[in-house]
Protein backbone atom coordinates (compact mmCIF):
# COMPACT_ATOMS: atom_id res chain seq x y z
CA UNK A 1 0.00 0.00 0.00
CA UNK A 2 1.07 3.47 -1.14
CA UNK A 3 0.04 6.19 0.96
CA UNK A 4 0.62 10.30 0.72
CA UNK A 5 0.80 12.11 4.13
CA UNK A 6 0.43 15.79 4.96
CA UNK A 7 1.51 17.44 7.87
CA UNK A 8 0.07 21.52 8.59
CA UNK A 9 -0.87 21.34 12.13
CA UNK A 10 2.76 23.68 13.08
CA UNK A 11 5.09 25.90 11.38
CA UNK A 12 6.94 23.21 9.55
CA UNK A 13 4.60 22.24 6.12
CA UNK A 14 5.51 18.62 5.30
CA UNK A 15 4.39 15.91 2.82
CA UNK A 16 5.38 12.27 2.52
CA UNK A 17 4.69 9.67 0.66
CA UNK A 18 5.09 6.03 2.75
CA UNK A 19 4.83 2.08 2.21
CA UNK A 20 5.24 -0.54 4.82
CA UNK A 21 8.62 0.03 6.09
CA UNK A 22 9.87 2.16 4.08
CA UNK A 23 9.54 6.09 2.89
CA UNK A 24 9.93 6.91 -0.53
CA UNK A 25 10.11 10.54 0.00
CA UNK A 26 9.49 13.17 2.14
CA UNK A 27 9.70 17.38 1.86
CA UNK A 28 9.04 19.82 4.22
CA UNK A 29 9.91 23.43 4.84
CA UNK A 30 9.84 26.18 8.07
CA UNK A 31 9.82 29.58 5.47
CA UNK A 32 6.95 31.06 7.61
CA UNK A 33 4.82 31.17 4.60
CA UNK A 34 0.95 30.53 5.07
CA UNK A 35 0.81 26.43 4.71
CA UNK A 36 -1.55 27.60 1.79
CA UNK A 37 1.01 28.68 -0.45
CA UNK A 38 3.85 26.04 0.56
CA UNK A 39 1.92 22.30 0.99
CA UNK A 40 0.78 21.81 -2.29
CA UNK A 41 3.33 23.02 -4.20
CA UNK A 42 6.10 20.89 -1.75
CA UNK A 43 4.07 18.01 -2.40
CA UNK A 44 3.77 18.54 -6.41
CA UNK A 45 7.91 18.69 -6.20
CA UNK A 46 7.75 15.44 -3.87
CA UNK A 47 5.61 13.22 -6.39
CA UNK A 48 8.03 14.18 -9.79
CA UNK A 49 10.64 13.43 -7.54
CA UNK A 50 9.69 9.72 -6.40
CA UNK A 51 8.32 9.58 -10.24
CA UNK A 52 4.81 9.11 -9.04
CA UNK A 53 1.12 10.40 -10.14
CA UNK A 54 -1.05 11.52 -7.50
CA UNK A 55 -3.59 8.84 -8.86
CA UNK A 56 -1.21 6.32 -7.82
CA UNK A 57 -1.76 6.96 -3.90
CA UNK A 58 -3.71 4.22 -2.56
CA UNK A 59 -5.05 6.55 -0.11
CA UNK A 60 -3.82 9.92 1.94
CA UNK A 61 -3.19 10.78 5.74
CA UNK A 62 -2.98 14.04 6.85
CA UNK A 63 -2.94 15.23 11.36
CA UNK A 64 -6.17 16.03 12.14
CA UNK A 65 -5.11 18.05 15.42
CA UNK A 66 -4.34 19.17 17.71
CA UNK A 67 -2.44 22.15 16.36
CA UNK A 68 -3.16 25.41 15.11
CA UNK A 69 -6.76 25.52 14.11
CA UNK A 70 -5.68 27.26 10.41
CA UNK A 71 -2.99 25.02 9.62
CA UNK A 72 -4.95 21.78 10.57
CA UNK A 73 -8.04 22.92 8.10
CA UNK A 74 -5.51 23.55 5.35
CA UNK A 75 -4.03 19.90 5.69
CA UNK A 76 -7.67 18.53 5.85
CA UNK A 77 -9.02 20.54 2.98
CA UNK A 78 -6.29 19.44 0.69
CA UNK A 79 -6.62 15.83 1.68
CA UNK A 80 -10.30 16.14 1.18
CA UNK A 81 -9.83 17.65 -2.18
CA UNK A 82 -7.67 15.07 -3.34
CA UNK A 83 -9.49 12.22 -2.05
CA UNK A 84 -12.89 12.96 -3.37
CA UNK A 85 -11.42 14.22 -6.54
CA UNK A 86 -9.55 10.82 -7.26
CA UNK A 87 -12.68 8.54 -5.24
CA UNK A 88 -9.53 7.93 -2.27
CA UNK A 89 -10.00 7.47 1.20
CA UNK A 90 -8.49 9.08 3.83
CA UNK A 91 -6.92 8.16 7.86
CA UNK A 92 -6.77 11.38 10.29
CA UNK A 93 -3.99 10.91 12.66
CA UNK A 94 -3.60 12.81 16.03
CA UNK A 95 -0.58 15.17 15.54
CA UNK A 96 0.77 14.01 19.21
CA UNK A 97 0.51 10.24 17.83
CA UNK A 98 2.30 11.83 14.56
CA UNK A 99 4.89 12.97 16.45
CA UNK A 100 5.76 9.86 19.03
CA UNK A 101 6.00 7.96 15.83
CA UNK A 102 9.05 10.03 14.96
CA UNK A 103 10.52 7.55 18.21
CA UNK A 104 9.59 4.05 16.19
CA UNK A 105 12.39 1.05 16.58
CA UNK A 106 13.67 3.25 19.80
CA UNK A 107 13.43 2.83 23.19
CA UNK A 108 11.76 5.39 24.75
CA UNK A 109 9.09 7.04 27.00
CA UNK A 110 7.74 9.68 24.75
CA UNK A 111 5.67 12.70 25.61
CA UNK A 112 4.64 14.68 22.95
CA UNK A 113 4.29 18.61 23.64
CA UNK A 114 2.61 21.37 21.86
CA UNK A 115 2.01 24.87 22.83
CA UNK A 116 -1.37 25.71 23.42
CA UNK A 117 -1.16 28.94 24.85
CA UNK A 118 -2.25 30.45 27.38
CA UNK A 119 -0.20 29.14 29.83
CA UNK A 120 -1.31 25.31 28.46
CA UNK A 121 -0.16 22.58 26.05
CA UNK A 122 -1.01 20.03 24.23
CA UNK A 123 0.27 16.57 25.32
CA UNK A 124 -0.16 12.87 25.49
CA UNK A 125 2.34 10.25 26.46
CA UNK A 126 3.17 6.98 24.27
CA UNK A 127 6.09 3.98 25.48
CA UNK A 128 8.50 3.02 21.97
CA UNK A 129 9.64 -0.28 22.79
CA UNK A 130 11.71 -1.18 19.90
CA UNK A 131 8.41 -0.87 17.96
CA UNK A 132 5.60 0.89 17.37
CA UNK A 133 4.76 3.64 19.63
CA UNK A 134 1.86 2.55 22.43
CA UNK A 135 -0.47 4.92 23.81
CA UNK A 136 -0.39 5.36 27.73
CA UNK A 137 -2.37 8.68 27.57
CA UNK A 138 -5.25 10.20 25.86
CA UNK A 139 -4.53 13.62 24.07
CA UNK A 140 -5.28 16.62 26.52
CA UNK A 141 -5.00 20.28 26.91
CA UNK A 142 -3.66 21.02 30.31
CA UNK A 143 -1.80 23.13 32.08
CA UNK A 144 2.35 22.93 32.41
CA UNK A 145 2.08 22.48 36.02
CA UNK A 146 -0.45 19.77 35.44
CA UNK A 147 1.80 18.12 33.15
CA UNK A 148 4.86 18.42 35.54
CA UNK A 149 2.26 16.46 38.36
CA UNK A 150 1.25 13.82 36.15
CA UNK A 151 5.13 13.24 34.98
CA UNK A 152 6.21 12.52 38.03
CA UNK A 153 4.37 9.11 38.43
CA UNK A 154 6.02 7.87 34.97
CA UNK A 155 8.96 5.55 35.74
CA UNK A 156 12.23 6.70 34.46
CA UNK A 157 13.36 9.51 31.75
CA UNK A 158 10.47 10.39 29.90
CA UNK A 159 11.52 12.41 26.22
CA UNK A 160 9.78 15.41 25.27
CA UNK A 161 8.81 16.03 21.23
CA UNK A 162 7.16 18.50 19.56
CA UNK A 163 7.38 21.96 19.10
CA UNK A 164 6.97 22.82 22.28
CA UNK A 165 9.17 20.27 23.91
CA UNK A 166 11.52 23.19 24.53
CA UNK A 167 9.20 25.41 26.29
CA UNK A 168 8.17 21.90 28.61
CA UNK A 169 12.03 21.07 29.15
CA UNK A 170 12.67 24.64 30.71
CA UNK A 171 9.62 24.46 33.09
CA UNK A 172 10.10 20.36 33.89
CA UNK A 173 14.34 20.50 34.02
CA UNK A 174 13.80 20.26 37.80
CA UNK A 175 12.21 17.04 37.48
CA UNK A 176 15.51 15.51 36.65
CA UNK A 177 13.80 13.03 34.24
CA UNK A 178 13.13 14.64 30.86
CA UNK A 179 15.28 14.88 27.83
CA UNK A 180 15.18 16.89 25.00
CA UNK A 181 15.71 14.89 21.63
CA UNK A 182 18.07 16.84 18.25
CA UNK A 183 16.17 19.04 15.94
CA UNK A 184 16.09 16.39 13.54
CA UNK A 185 13.79 14.35 15.51
CA UNK A 186 11.20 17.10 17.64
CA UNK A 187 9.04 18.01 14.86
CA UNK A 188 6.09 16.69 13.31
CA UNK A 189 6.98 14.97 10.02
CA UNK A 190 4.47 13.68 7.32
CA UNK A 191 6.45 10.36 7.38
CA UNK A 192 5.65 9.65 10.41
CA UNK A 193 1.83 10.70 10.29
CA UNK A 194 2.10 8.06 7.12
CA UNK A 195 3.99 5.75 9.10
CA UNK A 196 1.04 5.62 11.45
CA UNK A 197 -1.53 5.73 9.33
CA UNK A 198 -0.36 2.41 8.00
CA UNK A 199 -0.20 0.58 11.18
CA UNK A 200 -4.07 2.38 11.12
CA UNK A 201 -4.92 0.50 8.27
CA UNK A 202 -3.94 -2.69 9.55
CA UNK A 203 -7.24 -2.60 12.08
CA UNK A 204 -9.18 0.24 10.45
CA UNK A 205 -10.81 1.55 7.20
CA UNK A 206 -9.80 4.10 4.92
CA UNK A 207 -12.56 7.13 6.23
CA UNK A 208 -15.18 8.40 3.65
CA UNK A 209 -13.21 11.85 2.97
CA UNK A 210 -16.22 13.57 4.10
CA UNK A 211 -15.53 11.79 7.25
CA UNK A 212 -12.32 13.73 8.40
CA UNK A 213 -12.41 16.35 10.63
CA UNK A 214 -9.95 18.22 12.87
CA UNK A 215 -9.78 17.40 16.77
CA UNK A 216 -8.87 20.43 18.17
CA UNK A 217 -9.16 19.72 22.33
CA UNK A 218 -9.79 23.33 22.75
CA UNK A 219 -12.46 25.76 21.12
CA UNK A 220 -10.36 29.07 19.09
CA UNK A 221 -9.84 31.63 20.82
CA UNK A 222 -12.39 34.09 19.39
CA UNK A 223 -14.92 31.76 20.80
CA UNK A 224 -13.20 31.05 24.42
CA UNK A 225 -12.91 35.39 24.57
CA UNK A 226 -16.57 35.75 23.30
CA UNK A 227 -17.85 33.44 26.37
CA UNK A 228 -15.44 34.95 28.77
CA UNK A 229 -17.18 38.36 27.81
CA UNK A 230 -20.80 36.56 28.45
CA UNK A 231 -19.79 34.87 31.55
CA UNK A 232 -18.07 38.09 32.89
CA UNK A 233 -21.55 40.52 31.76
CA UNK A 234 -23.59 37.67 33.08
CA UNK A 235 -21.83 37.88 36.50
CA UNK A 236 -22.10 41.32 36.59
CA UNK A 237 -25.96 41.41 36.29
Amino acid sequence: MKLIALETSAKTASAAVVTEGKLLGVSSVTAGLTHSQTILPLLETLLKGVSMELSDADGFAVSIGPGSFTGLRIGISAVKGMAQGLGKGCVGISTLEGLAWNFQGLHYTVCPVMDARCGQVYTSLFWVNGGRPQRLWEDMAIPLDTLKEKLQSVEGDVMLVGDGAELAFTALASTGKVLLPPPALRYQSAASVGFAALAHLETEEFLDPSALLPAYLRLPQAERELLAREAAEKASK
